[in-house]
């Protein structure tokens, strides 16, 4: 959201959530929207966007709700890119053994043969939180703040593994603005995509 509202291409964002963050900004609208298998009280809202950045759910919980706002999104929008965020490590085989990775891979399968105009998959693994960015969840505030003091060292050593919010979201931007090369994103192509934008 951050990344969406300095941007002066972006012309509106409007975040649907099941609580508000408490950001106000003059371009940006939030609704409330308890449920989010559901969105047929608030269709008339999802209409005129040009992208969809879903970004809900850290487990694979959440991947009824991601196909769900697919479903209706591509019904209403055609012509809107979706961007997923999932994780690395998923498998979009659907045949591992971890079951996360399986049901994260057969949602990221499910909305990649819905007929938006694109469709991309995220995949981040560790992600480092800039400019204030928490998790909902308290168990990964935990992992964040205890992960904050070696986090200089894991990007040295790992620069392609890494992500901050920023990155992420710059990048997100800039494929539904211009599209990028592979539908599956890992982190090294997180990267590379950000790297390209900042030419």
């Amino acid at each position: 959201m951050r990344e969406c509202l300095l941007d002066a291409e972006v012309e509106r964002v409007e975040a649907v959530g099941r609580s508000a963050g408490g950001v106000r900004h003059e371009r940006l609208r939030e609704i409330v929207h308890r449920d989010l298998w559901n969105y047929a009280s608030i269709e008339a809202d999802l209409t005129g966007y040009d992208a969809c950045f879903f970004c809900l759910g850290v487990s694979s919980s959440g991947m009824t709700e991601a196909m769900a706002a697919g479903e209706t999104l591509c019904r209403l929008n055609p012509e809107m890119t979706f961007v997923f965020v999932s994780s690395a490590g998923t498998d979009s085989s659907e045949g591992g053994r971890i079951r996360w990775a399986r049901v994260k891979g057969k949602t990221e399968n499910a909305l990649l043969r819905l007929p938006f105009k694109a469709a991309y998959m995220f995949r981040p693994g560790f992600i480092e939180p800039l400019h204030g960015a928490r998790s909902k969840t308290a168990a990964y505030r935990v992992f964040y703040t205890l992960g904050k003091p070696p986090m200089p060292v894991l990007r040295w050593a790992f620069p392609d593994s890494v992500p901050s919010t920023e990155s992420i979201g710059r990048a997100m931007l800039e494929v539904a603005k211009h599209g990028a090369p592979k539908r599956i994103l890992e982190s090294g192509d997180i990267r590379a995509v950000v790297s390209s934008f900042a030419r």
